[in-house]
Order: C-alpha cells, then structure tokens, then sequence
C-alpha cells in the first residue's frame, strides 16, 4: 500500500495560528475577559473547549464555552479572508497531487473556521478529505481524529505520515501508531515535541517528507522551485 500524508490545518498548511490568537483576544475582550500574557503560546494545537478550559483555570471566568466559541467564531469569520498559506505548503502539495499521493486534512478546529481556511486559501477540491473536531468524540492529542482520517481513505494507520506543527497534534499521531513529522512554523522553536516524531526544517518540508514517500530527488528539486 502507498503511503498517504495527513496534515494538520492551522499553522501547517494555513497561517492562521496568528488569526485564531487575534480572534480570541478580541472575543474575550467583548465579553469582558483578559487574556494572560503568554497565553498564546500555550495553546498552540489545542481544541477551542480546551483553550477555553484553560483560560478559566487561569483567570477564574464564568463565561460559558459556547459563549466564547461564537464571539470567536464570528470574529474569525470576518477576518478570514486574509488568509495565505503557509511558505512551502503549496509547493508540497503540488508535489503529492503530480505524484498521485493522497492526503488529508486533519484539524482541531471546529468545522466552520475549517471550511473558512478552506475557502480563503481555495484549498477546497474535489474528494478532499477532511476531518475537524465537529467529526469526532475525542479531538488532539487523542488518537481519533487520524485514525479517523485513515478509515476515510480506506488505509491501515502504519501507510499514514502525518505532519504537524503542534505537540498535541504530533503526540495524536504517534499515539494512532503512525509517522509523524515535525514541522513547526518558523518563529516557534520553543515547541518541545514528543519523542518519537521526526524533525522537519521549517523551512523545507519536502526534504524529509520526500523519503519517506519514496519521491526522487528530482520531484523534491522542482516542488522547491515552484
């Protein structure tokens, strides 16, 4: 069986994490709540019900999670059109869809600032596969959301690679028995990965992915220039 590539969405495909931060500040300042200093840091890969779980450990809120999840949502909704993919992301899916290598998405967000991440950088296609946390009980780092994907595409989890730019993301797919590749976003290597995964250069994805999809050196060489 050929492997298969499961991406995460927000910081590995989409340069969003910066928006989903904004968003969330700007909700939590309209209903009266202060975010902490760091708190973005924190975050980074988590599910919005786990964000919120946190942000009312550390500043004691009462604001219901489905509260907060609109605020967010709407605000999110409206920026998301200036949306781009993250550098190099374009260049590797190219590179899969030349090669005819399948792939999935696979988000922690909820399906609507999904589909808005689709819609803004025309990710959206035919087939497309893709699972958010709207589609499964358990959402990163628990296993679900993979395997789920992996029954979607109708592969075993051991044809999967997965590439993440988070630790809840990465740890959800060691624990669904499949490669992982880390691919943190530039500016965050204060992430500590799990053990287990394999490092990427943020700035050259295709040079580790490429290998394990036994891609020639020459497909590699012409998704860099592209």
């Amino acid at each position: 069986m050929s492997k298969v590539v499961l991406f995460d969405m927000d910081g590995t495909l989409v340069d969003s994490e910066g928006l989903h931060f904004e968003a969330l500040v700007a909700a939590t300042q309209r209903l009266g709540v202060t975010v902490p200093e760091g708190f973005g840091d924190r975050i980074t890969g988590m599910s919005f019900a786990d964000c919120h779980a946190l942000l009312v450990e550390l500043t004691g809120t009462d604001i219901p999670l489905d509260a907060m999840s609109r605020a967010k949502h709407d605000i999110y909704g409206e920026r998301a059109v200036t949306l781009k993919m993250r550098p190099g992301a374009t260049a590797v899916l190219d590179t899969l869809r030349d090669a005819g290598i399948a792939f999935a998405i696979v988000s922690n967000s909820d399906r609507m600032i999904a589909e808005a991440n689709l819609a803004a950088t025309s990710l959206r296609s035919p087939g497309l596969v893709s699972v958010t946390r709207n589609d499964v009980r358990s959402g990163k780092p628990h296993p679900e959301p993979y395997l789920r994907a992996a029954w979607l595409l109708g592969v075993e989890p051991a044809d999967c690679v997965v590439v993440e730019d988070s630790a809840p993301g990465a740890s959800a797919g060691l624990a669904a028995g499949m490669a992982v590749i880390a691919w943190p976003e530039p500016h965050r290597p204060d992430i500590t990965f799990p053990s287990g995964v394999i490092m990427a250069d943020p700035l050259d994805l295709l040079s580790t992915l490429g290998p394990l999809l036994g891609l020639d050196t020459a497909s590699i060489s012409l998704a860099r220039t592209a």
